[in-house]
Formats: structure tokens, sequence, C-alpha cells
């Protein structure tokens, strides 16, 4: 699928890959292969994960080797048939009386390291990621609340969520088990429930997850997974066409040629300016106006970014509960932008300080092209920008707080993956005062988060709505870019189509081997 610019998903021409086979001589009828095969396969990705901790597989180049393959979550969402919240440690769940969440947990589970899993172990792993002994990246996604955990038995425990969570399940699909036995801190190699366990990691070159003959669920076909990384996208097209790779999640539009083994897929990825309005001269609305209208989005559609992506007036995509299709996206106004930085001038903005934007190496195809570019369009409307590229461990320092002391201006170039169609799991820590990753403290903001994420029905969908609208048209929170669309290339030999999760979470179960 891909989005209209209305936001409406219209279904983009497909050509299924070939199921046929020419056997033998030339006189052998073309036969349907047979699916259920097993076997390895190599996958490649654009960027190494500098780590492999549970608690940290929300972020992309974690999560898309770890979830669901080592370690499993209580609940996960079905993204391919829309049934909604699904069981997967826990096998099923209700709200209690005073609001709270009972989760009733499988039997039978073990660990890749031989224990048995129950109650003590799912505590331990939330008290785990809410600790501040480390710096999981899940405990942002739970930022306004409070959420205390208590076992019933060795298969049932509560989550009492203040304030009360409706979606608390939905939440639950980030907070990845592990034994109780983990320590705090983090550690290097994960033990988790899944189907996979890590079997070998070498940096730089490789990481390798074999399936386990202990697996409490259905044994995927994919029995060793090779994870190979290559920041170049037109190189990980090659290798898979080539046969030294047997999938790439993330290609590039233009090496996208092939209808038998390249797919498009609606992304949930927002590519997006986090500004810094602590740090004059960000901290004047007129200036992160302009900003705003010193990039001539459009452009970029069908050349740099795919032609099908969306320019994006919030930071969650528009399948989104309470998307606001009444936000106009900032026009390119070369005029407006002079206007606005002489009216800031006039006032003692020191309007022409030097600004820093800082990009993550390899984070989607053409990032440095695309950032490039806004820096040679900012430029050329009289800003004075430099343009700094950094490994992923060190972006997170920028882009986390605690903020640099002495830092200057700084504009942090990211992607945030919303792909589980609630504003919740990004607002908070995206911009409340308290939040993680927020530039700003604004209490309107802080009450309309907090209101929306304890609401339901209509009055949730509303209350998104409205906070969409003020960040974009008043606070003017941060110059918001493209919903993308992800291209990945599938090698014939596999049976499998990327859906709105691929980019963050790729689970070997759903891939089938002919």
């Amino acid at each position: 699928h891909a989005w209209t610019s209305s936001g409406r998903r219209t279904k983009m021409k497909r050509t299924a890959i070939s199921c046929a086979l020419a056997l033998g001589t030339l006189m052998t009828p073309a036969v349907t292969p047979a699916y259920a095969g097993s076997g390895p396969i190599k996958v490649v990705l654009a960027e190494e994960a500098d780590l492999l901790e549970p608690c940290m597989a929300t972020r992309s180049n974690i999560g898309r080797i770890i979830m669901e393959n080592v370690s499993e979550t209580l609940t996960e969402l079905d993204v391919r048939s829309d049934k909604g919240v699904m069981p997967r440690l826990a096998e099923k769940w209700e709200q209690n009386a005073d609001g709270s969440w009972r989760f009733h947990l499988r039997q039978g589970v073990k660990f890749s390291d031989g224990s048995g899993f129950d109650a003590k172990d799912v505590k331990h792993s939330f008290d785990r990621i809410m600790s501040d002994k480390n710096a999981c990246e899940s405990r942002r996604y739970f930022g306004g609340m409070k959420v205390t955990p208590s076992i019933v038995d060795d298969y049932t425990i509560d989550f009492k969520a203040d304030p009360v969570q409706p979606i608390l399940p939905l939440l639950m699909t980030l907070v990845t088990i592990v034994p109780e036995e983990t320590p705090l801190e983090f550690i290097r190699e994960p033990v988790g429930t899944g189907p996979y366990k890590l079997t070998n990691w070498t940096p730089g070159q490789q990481i390798v997850l074999s399936g386990r003959d202990d697996y409490w669920g259905t044994k995927p076909e994919v029995t060793q997974a090779t994870y190979l990384f290559r920041a170049d996208p037109a190189v990980r097209a090659a290798m898979v066409q080539a046969g030294e790779a047997d999938l790439s999640p993330s290609i590039s539009q233009l090496d996208a040629t092939n209808p038998k083994t390249d797919f498009s897929y609606l992304d949930s990825e927002t590519v997006y300016l986090r500004l810094d309005h602590n740090i004059a001269p960000l901290n004047d609305v007129r200036v992160r106006r302009a900003l705003n209208l010193a990039i001539d989005r459009q452009a970029f559609l069908g050349t740099l970014v795919p032609e099908s992506a969306v320019l994006a007036t919030a930071i969650v995509p528009p399948t989104t509960l309470g998307w606001n299709k009444d936000v106009k996206v900032f026009p390119f106004d070369p005029d407006g932008v002079k206007k606005l930085l002489e009216q800031a001038k006039a006032d003692g903005v020191k309007v022409d300080t030097p600004i820093t934007v800082i990009a993550r190496s390899a984070n989607f195809p053409n990032v440095t092209e695309i950032m490039e570019a806004i820096q040679q369009q900012l430029q050329d409307i009289g800003f004075k920008v430099d343009l700094k590229f950094v490994e992923v461990a060190e972006h997170e320092r920028y882009y986390s707080k605690p903020f640099a002391k002495d830092r200057g201006p700084q504009i942090v170039a990211a992607m945030h993956d919303n792909s589980k169609g609630d504003p919740s799991f990004s607002m908070f820590f995206k911009y409340a005062s308290e939040g993680t990753q927020s530039g700003f403290s604004d209490p309107k903001v802080d009450d309309l988060i907090k209101r929306a994420s304890a609401a339901v029905g209509d009055e949730r969908a509303n209350l998104w709505s409205e906070l969409i609208a003020y960040l974009h048209d008043d606070v003017v929170a941060d110059v918001l870019l493209f919903h993308m669309v992800g291209f990945a290339r599938v090698s014939e030999r596999l049976d499998f189509k990327p859906t709105i999760a691929t980019n963050s979470m790729l689970q070997l179960s759903e891939i089938k081997i002919k």
C-alpha cells in the first residue's frame, strides 16, 4: 500500500513472486514449488547493531534482529490480518474492576538457557526496564504514568497503571521478557524465550541466530539467520540479486527494479528534524517557523524520496488514531522566511548564529543526499548550517536527555517509528516536558498528553487530534518532513511480504522457504 496526499491508503500494483519453476528437460512442465522447506538464510541490513540488549529492541537496528526472534513479549500487534493485539507469552488478559490489567501466562515455556518462564520473570523484566541502573529505551513509552506489576501466582500477573491505561495490553508489545536472574545493567548476549538463540556475534562482520529445538511454539522454517551489514542500499540489493543474501528489508526506490523480488511497503517511519527550543535562536518561534518554510519538501518526492511518500504534519503516520487531516503542510515560502527572520533580528534575535544539524549515518536510503540537500536549501535562504553525520550510538547522545550543557543550537535529524496505531507510543517521550527526546516544555502539551493517554473512544481521538494541531501550528515543535514508503528485496527462494512493521521488526517465523 501507499498513501495518497489525503492520507488514504491506495493499492500499488505489485507483481507476485513467480511460483513456477521449470524442472528437468524443456519438455517438463512448470510446477508449483513445494513450500514448508527449511534451512538457513542471510539477511543484509543497513546498520550494524551496537547492542543486542533486549530492553533496547524498540530501536530499529536492534529490534529487527532480536525482537520476537530471541526476545518475546507478552502480547504482539498483528499487522498482517488486522486482528489487533494477539497473545504471545500471555495466553489471555482482562481488565480488573480497579482498572488494572491481569495477564495469564503461557505454561511450559523455557528460556534459551534452559530455565523456566513464569510471573517472576515478567515482573523482573518490567522492573529492569524502569530501573535507573540502565538506559532501557522501552522505558520512554511508559512516560507520564506509574505502572506497578504484582504477582498473583506463578502464571498470573497484574499491572496497575496510574493514570489508568486503556491500551496497556498494546503497550506490553514493547516489553521484552528476560530471566529473573538477568542483571539490571545491560547485557551483551540476550537470553529469551523466542524461537532463536544468539550463536555468533562478530562485531563488524556478522550476527548469527540459530533455531531452538526446545521452543514452546511452532518451529519456524528458517533454521538459522546470518545478519550481514552494508551501508550502501545498491550493494544490499546486488547481494540479494547475486544470491549472497536472501533478504534486504531496506533498499532504495532506484534499485527496486525487479517485480519478482522487490516490494514496496507501507512504512510507519516519519523523517523529521528535532529542534532544541532551549538554545537561541531556536528558542524563537519565528525562527522555527522560518526553518519550516525554508524547505521545499515537494521537491524531494520522486527524486531522493519515494514518490509515494507523504509530506508529514505529525510525528505519527496517517493511519494513526487522532490523525488531523485539517493540519496543513508548511509551504515552501522564501519570502515568508525573510520576513520572519527580519522581524526576529529587529528584536535582537541572533538569526545568523551557526546551527549544527546532526544526522545518523545509513539511517534510511539516500540519507546523506537528503540531508545535504536540506542543508543547501537552508543555506540558500540565509541560515548558517553545519552538517554532521554520526553512528547510531553517538546519535543517541544528541537525540536523548541529558543534553550536553555546553551545546550550541542543534537540530537532530531522525526517523521515528510508530506502527502501533496510537499516538501514545510517540507523544510523551517526544514532546512532554519530561520526555527523553523532547526539545521544549509546554504546559498545554503536557496536559493534552496526560488526558489523551487516559481517554478512550472518540474523546481519545479528539484529544490526540487537538495535540497534533497545537504542536504543528502553535508550538512549531519541529520540522516534520516525510512519512516514508519502504522497499525490500526478497530472494525468489523465499515467500515473504514486508509489512508496516518490517523496518523495526523482522520476524523470521514469518519467512517461508520454497
